[in-house]
């Protein structure tokens, strides 16, 4: 059994933002296998799909993102999923737009969400796949609110591309393991 912990922020109004891309793969991959999400053990909704007789859970944090560490530990421990089993899914500021970078294990690298999972763990060894939101000619006035602002027109044509990649990435991951996931995706998608 694999889980698949996509990151973002509960609340409507985070929807569509570029902190939420996590909570859009996670819900990508449900709506291919027809799978709704459900109120989990814990502060998390959840979707379970099987792919190629693996069986695989879907969740996303119901906390806000630098809390995520509590959804992880409530679902790792009602399926009783041990971390190598875990891939986490979560925007980067410091990727560009239309990459994806897949790593076993590693830091938070900045990332809230990964930042309070690994506190909660005691592990950096979980894989995690980072999906880049930068753009170099928008300037920033404030990380916080570029990260929790809306994708633009261009950038949804982007992620458009980048969601089933990403999809696929993901299912790659669980059929086949992480290694097989890295060597596979980890190149520009645009």
């Amino acid at each position: 059994m694999k889980l698949i912990v996509g990151l973002g922020n509960p609340e409507a109004q985070y929807t569509g933002t570029r902190h939420n891309i996590g909570f859009d793969v996670v819900e990508t991959i449900a709506a291919s296998f027809g799978a709704g999400f459900s109120r989990g053990k814990g502060k998390y909704l959840s979707a379970k799909l099987t792919h190629r007789r693996e069986s695989v859970i879907l969740i996303k944090p119901m906390t806000y993102m630098n809390l995520s560490g509590h959804a992880v530990i409530a679902a790792m421990n009602f399926y009783k999923i041990e971390r190598n089993d875990i891939l986490v899914i979560c925007d980067d500021l410091n990727l560009p737009s239309g990459s994806i970078r897949i790593r076993a294990k590693g830091s938070a690298g900045g990332q809230n969400g990964l930042k309070h999972i690994i506190e909660c763990l005691g592990s950096e060894e979980f894989a995690r796949m980072r999906i880049g939101i930068r753009l170099d000619e928008q300037p920033m006035s404030s990380f916080s609110s570029f990260v929790l602002g809306k994708f633009s027109e261009g950038e949804r044509v982007v992620m458009g591309k980048v969601l089933p990649v990403c999809s696929d990435a993901a299912l790659d991951f669980a059929i086949n393991g992480i290694e097989h996931a890295m060597n596979n995706y980890n190149k520009p998608v645009i």
